[in-house]
């Protein structure tokens, strides 16, 4: 947590200046408070959008499941019809109930961030920086030695991705 949009403003510069990627870079504040360069916390760090496809995908494969089971019922010509039939069910139960989740999950507040939404409406800044694990201790040794301000928040499992 920053204090106010100047504070927040100094670090995004710092953190460019670090070589982090101006697209790992999100702040989270008070509607309307963020300078127009800074990139602001998108749906899907606001959101429990992620969450929500998450239990989709396993909710829609058991309902597909359950659909394909009468596949294997009916006298298809071919067992690999059936076969065919079941995993297509399946899997489109799973993305179907992914897409439906995520759409749903998507006006529901991230309760990651339920800790620091009061301190948001106050006015301070959240700042959310995503880089490979490794480099956490490095910016946050940065952050503490030039901008003893700031509140550190933790840090999310790890992302396979950002490596």
């Amino acid at each position: 947590m920053l204090p106010d949009v100047r504070s927040a403003r100094a670090v995004l510069d710092e953190l460019l200046l670090a070589r982090v990627e101006y697209r790992r870079i999100h702040f989270c504040a008070k509607e309307g408070t963020l300078l127009a360069d800074m990139p602001e916390a998108n749906s899907m760090q606001k959101t429990d959008m992620v969450h929500g496809a998450e239990v989709g995908i396993v909710i829609g494969a058991v309902s597909g499941f359950i659909a394909a089971s009468l596949f294997l019922l009916f006298p298809l010509e071919t067992i690999e019809a059936r076969i065919f039939g079941f995993l297509v069910a399946v899997l489109m139960g799973a993305v179907f109930g992914s897409w439906l989740s995520a759409k749903s999950a998507a006006t529901i507040p991230n309760a990651s961030l339920a800790p620091f939404r009061e301190r948001i409406e106050r006015g301070q800044v959240l700042l959310i920086v995503d880089v490979p694990f490794d480099r956490v201790a490095e910016i946050e040794k940065m952050m503490e030695k030039n901008h003893p301000e700031i509140d550190f928040g933790g840090v999310d499992p790890h992302i396979p991705i950002l490596s």
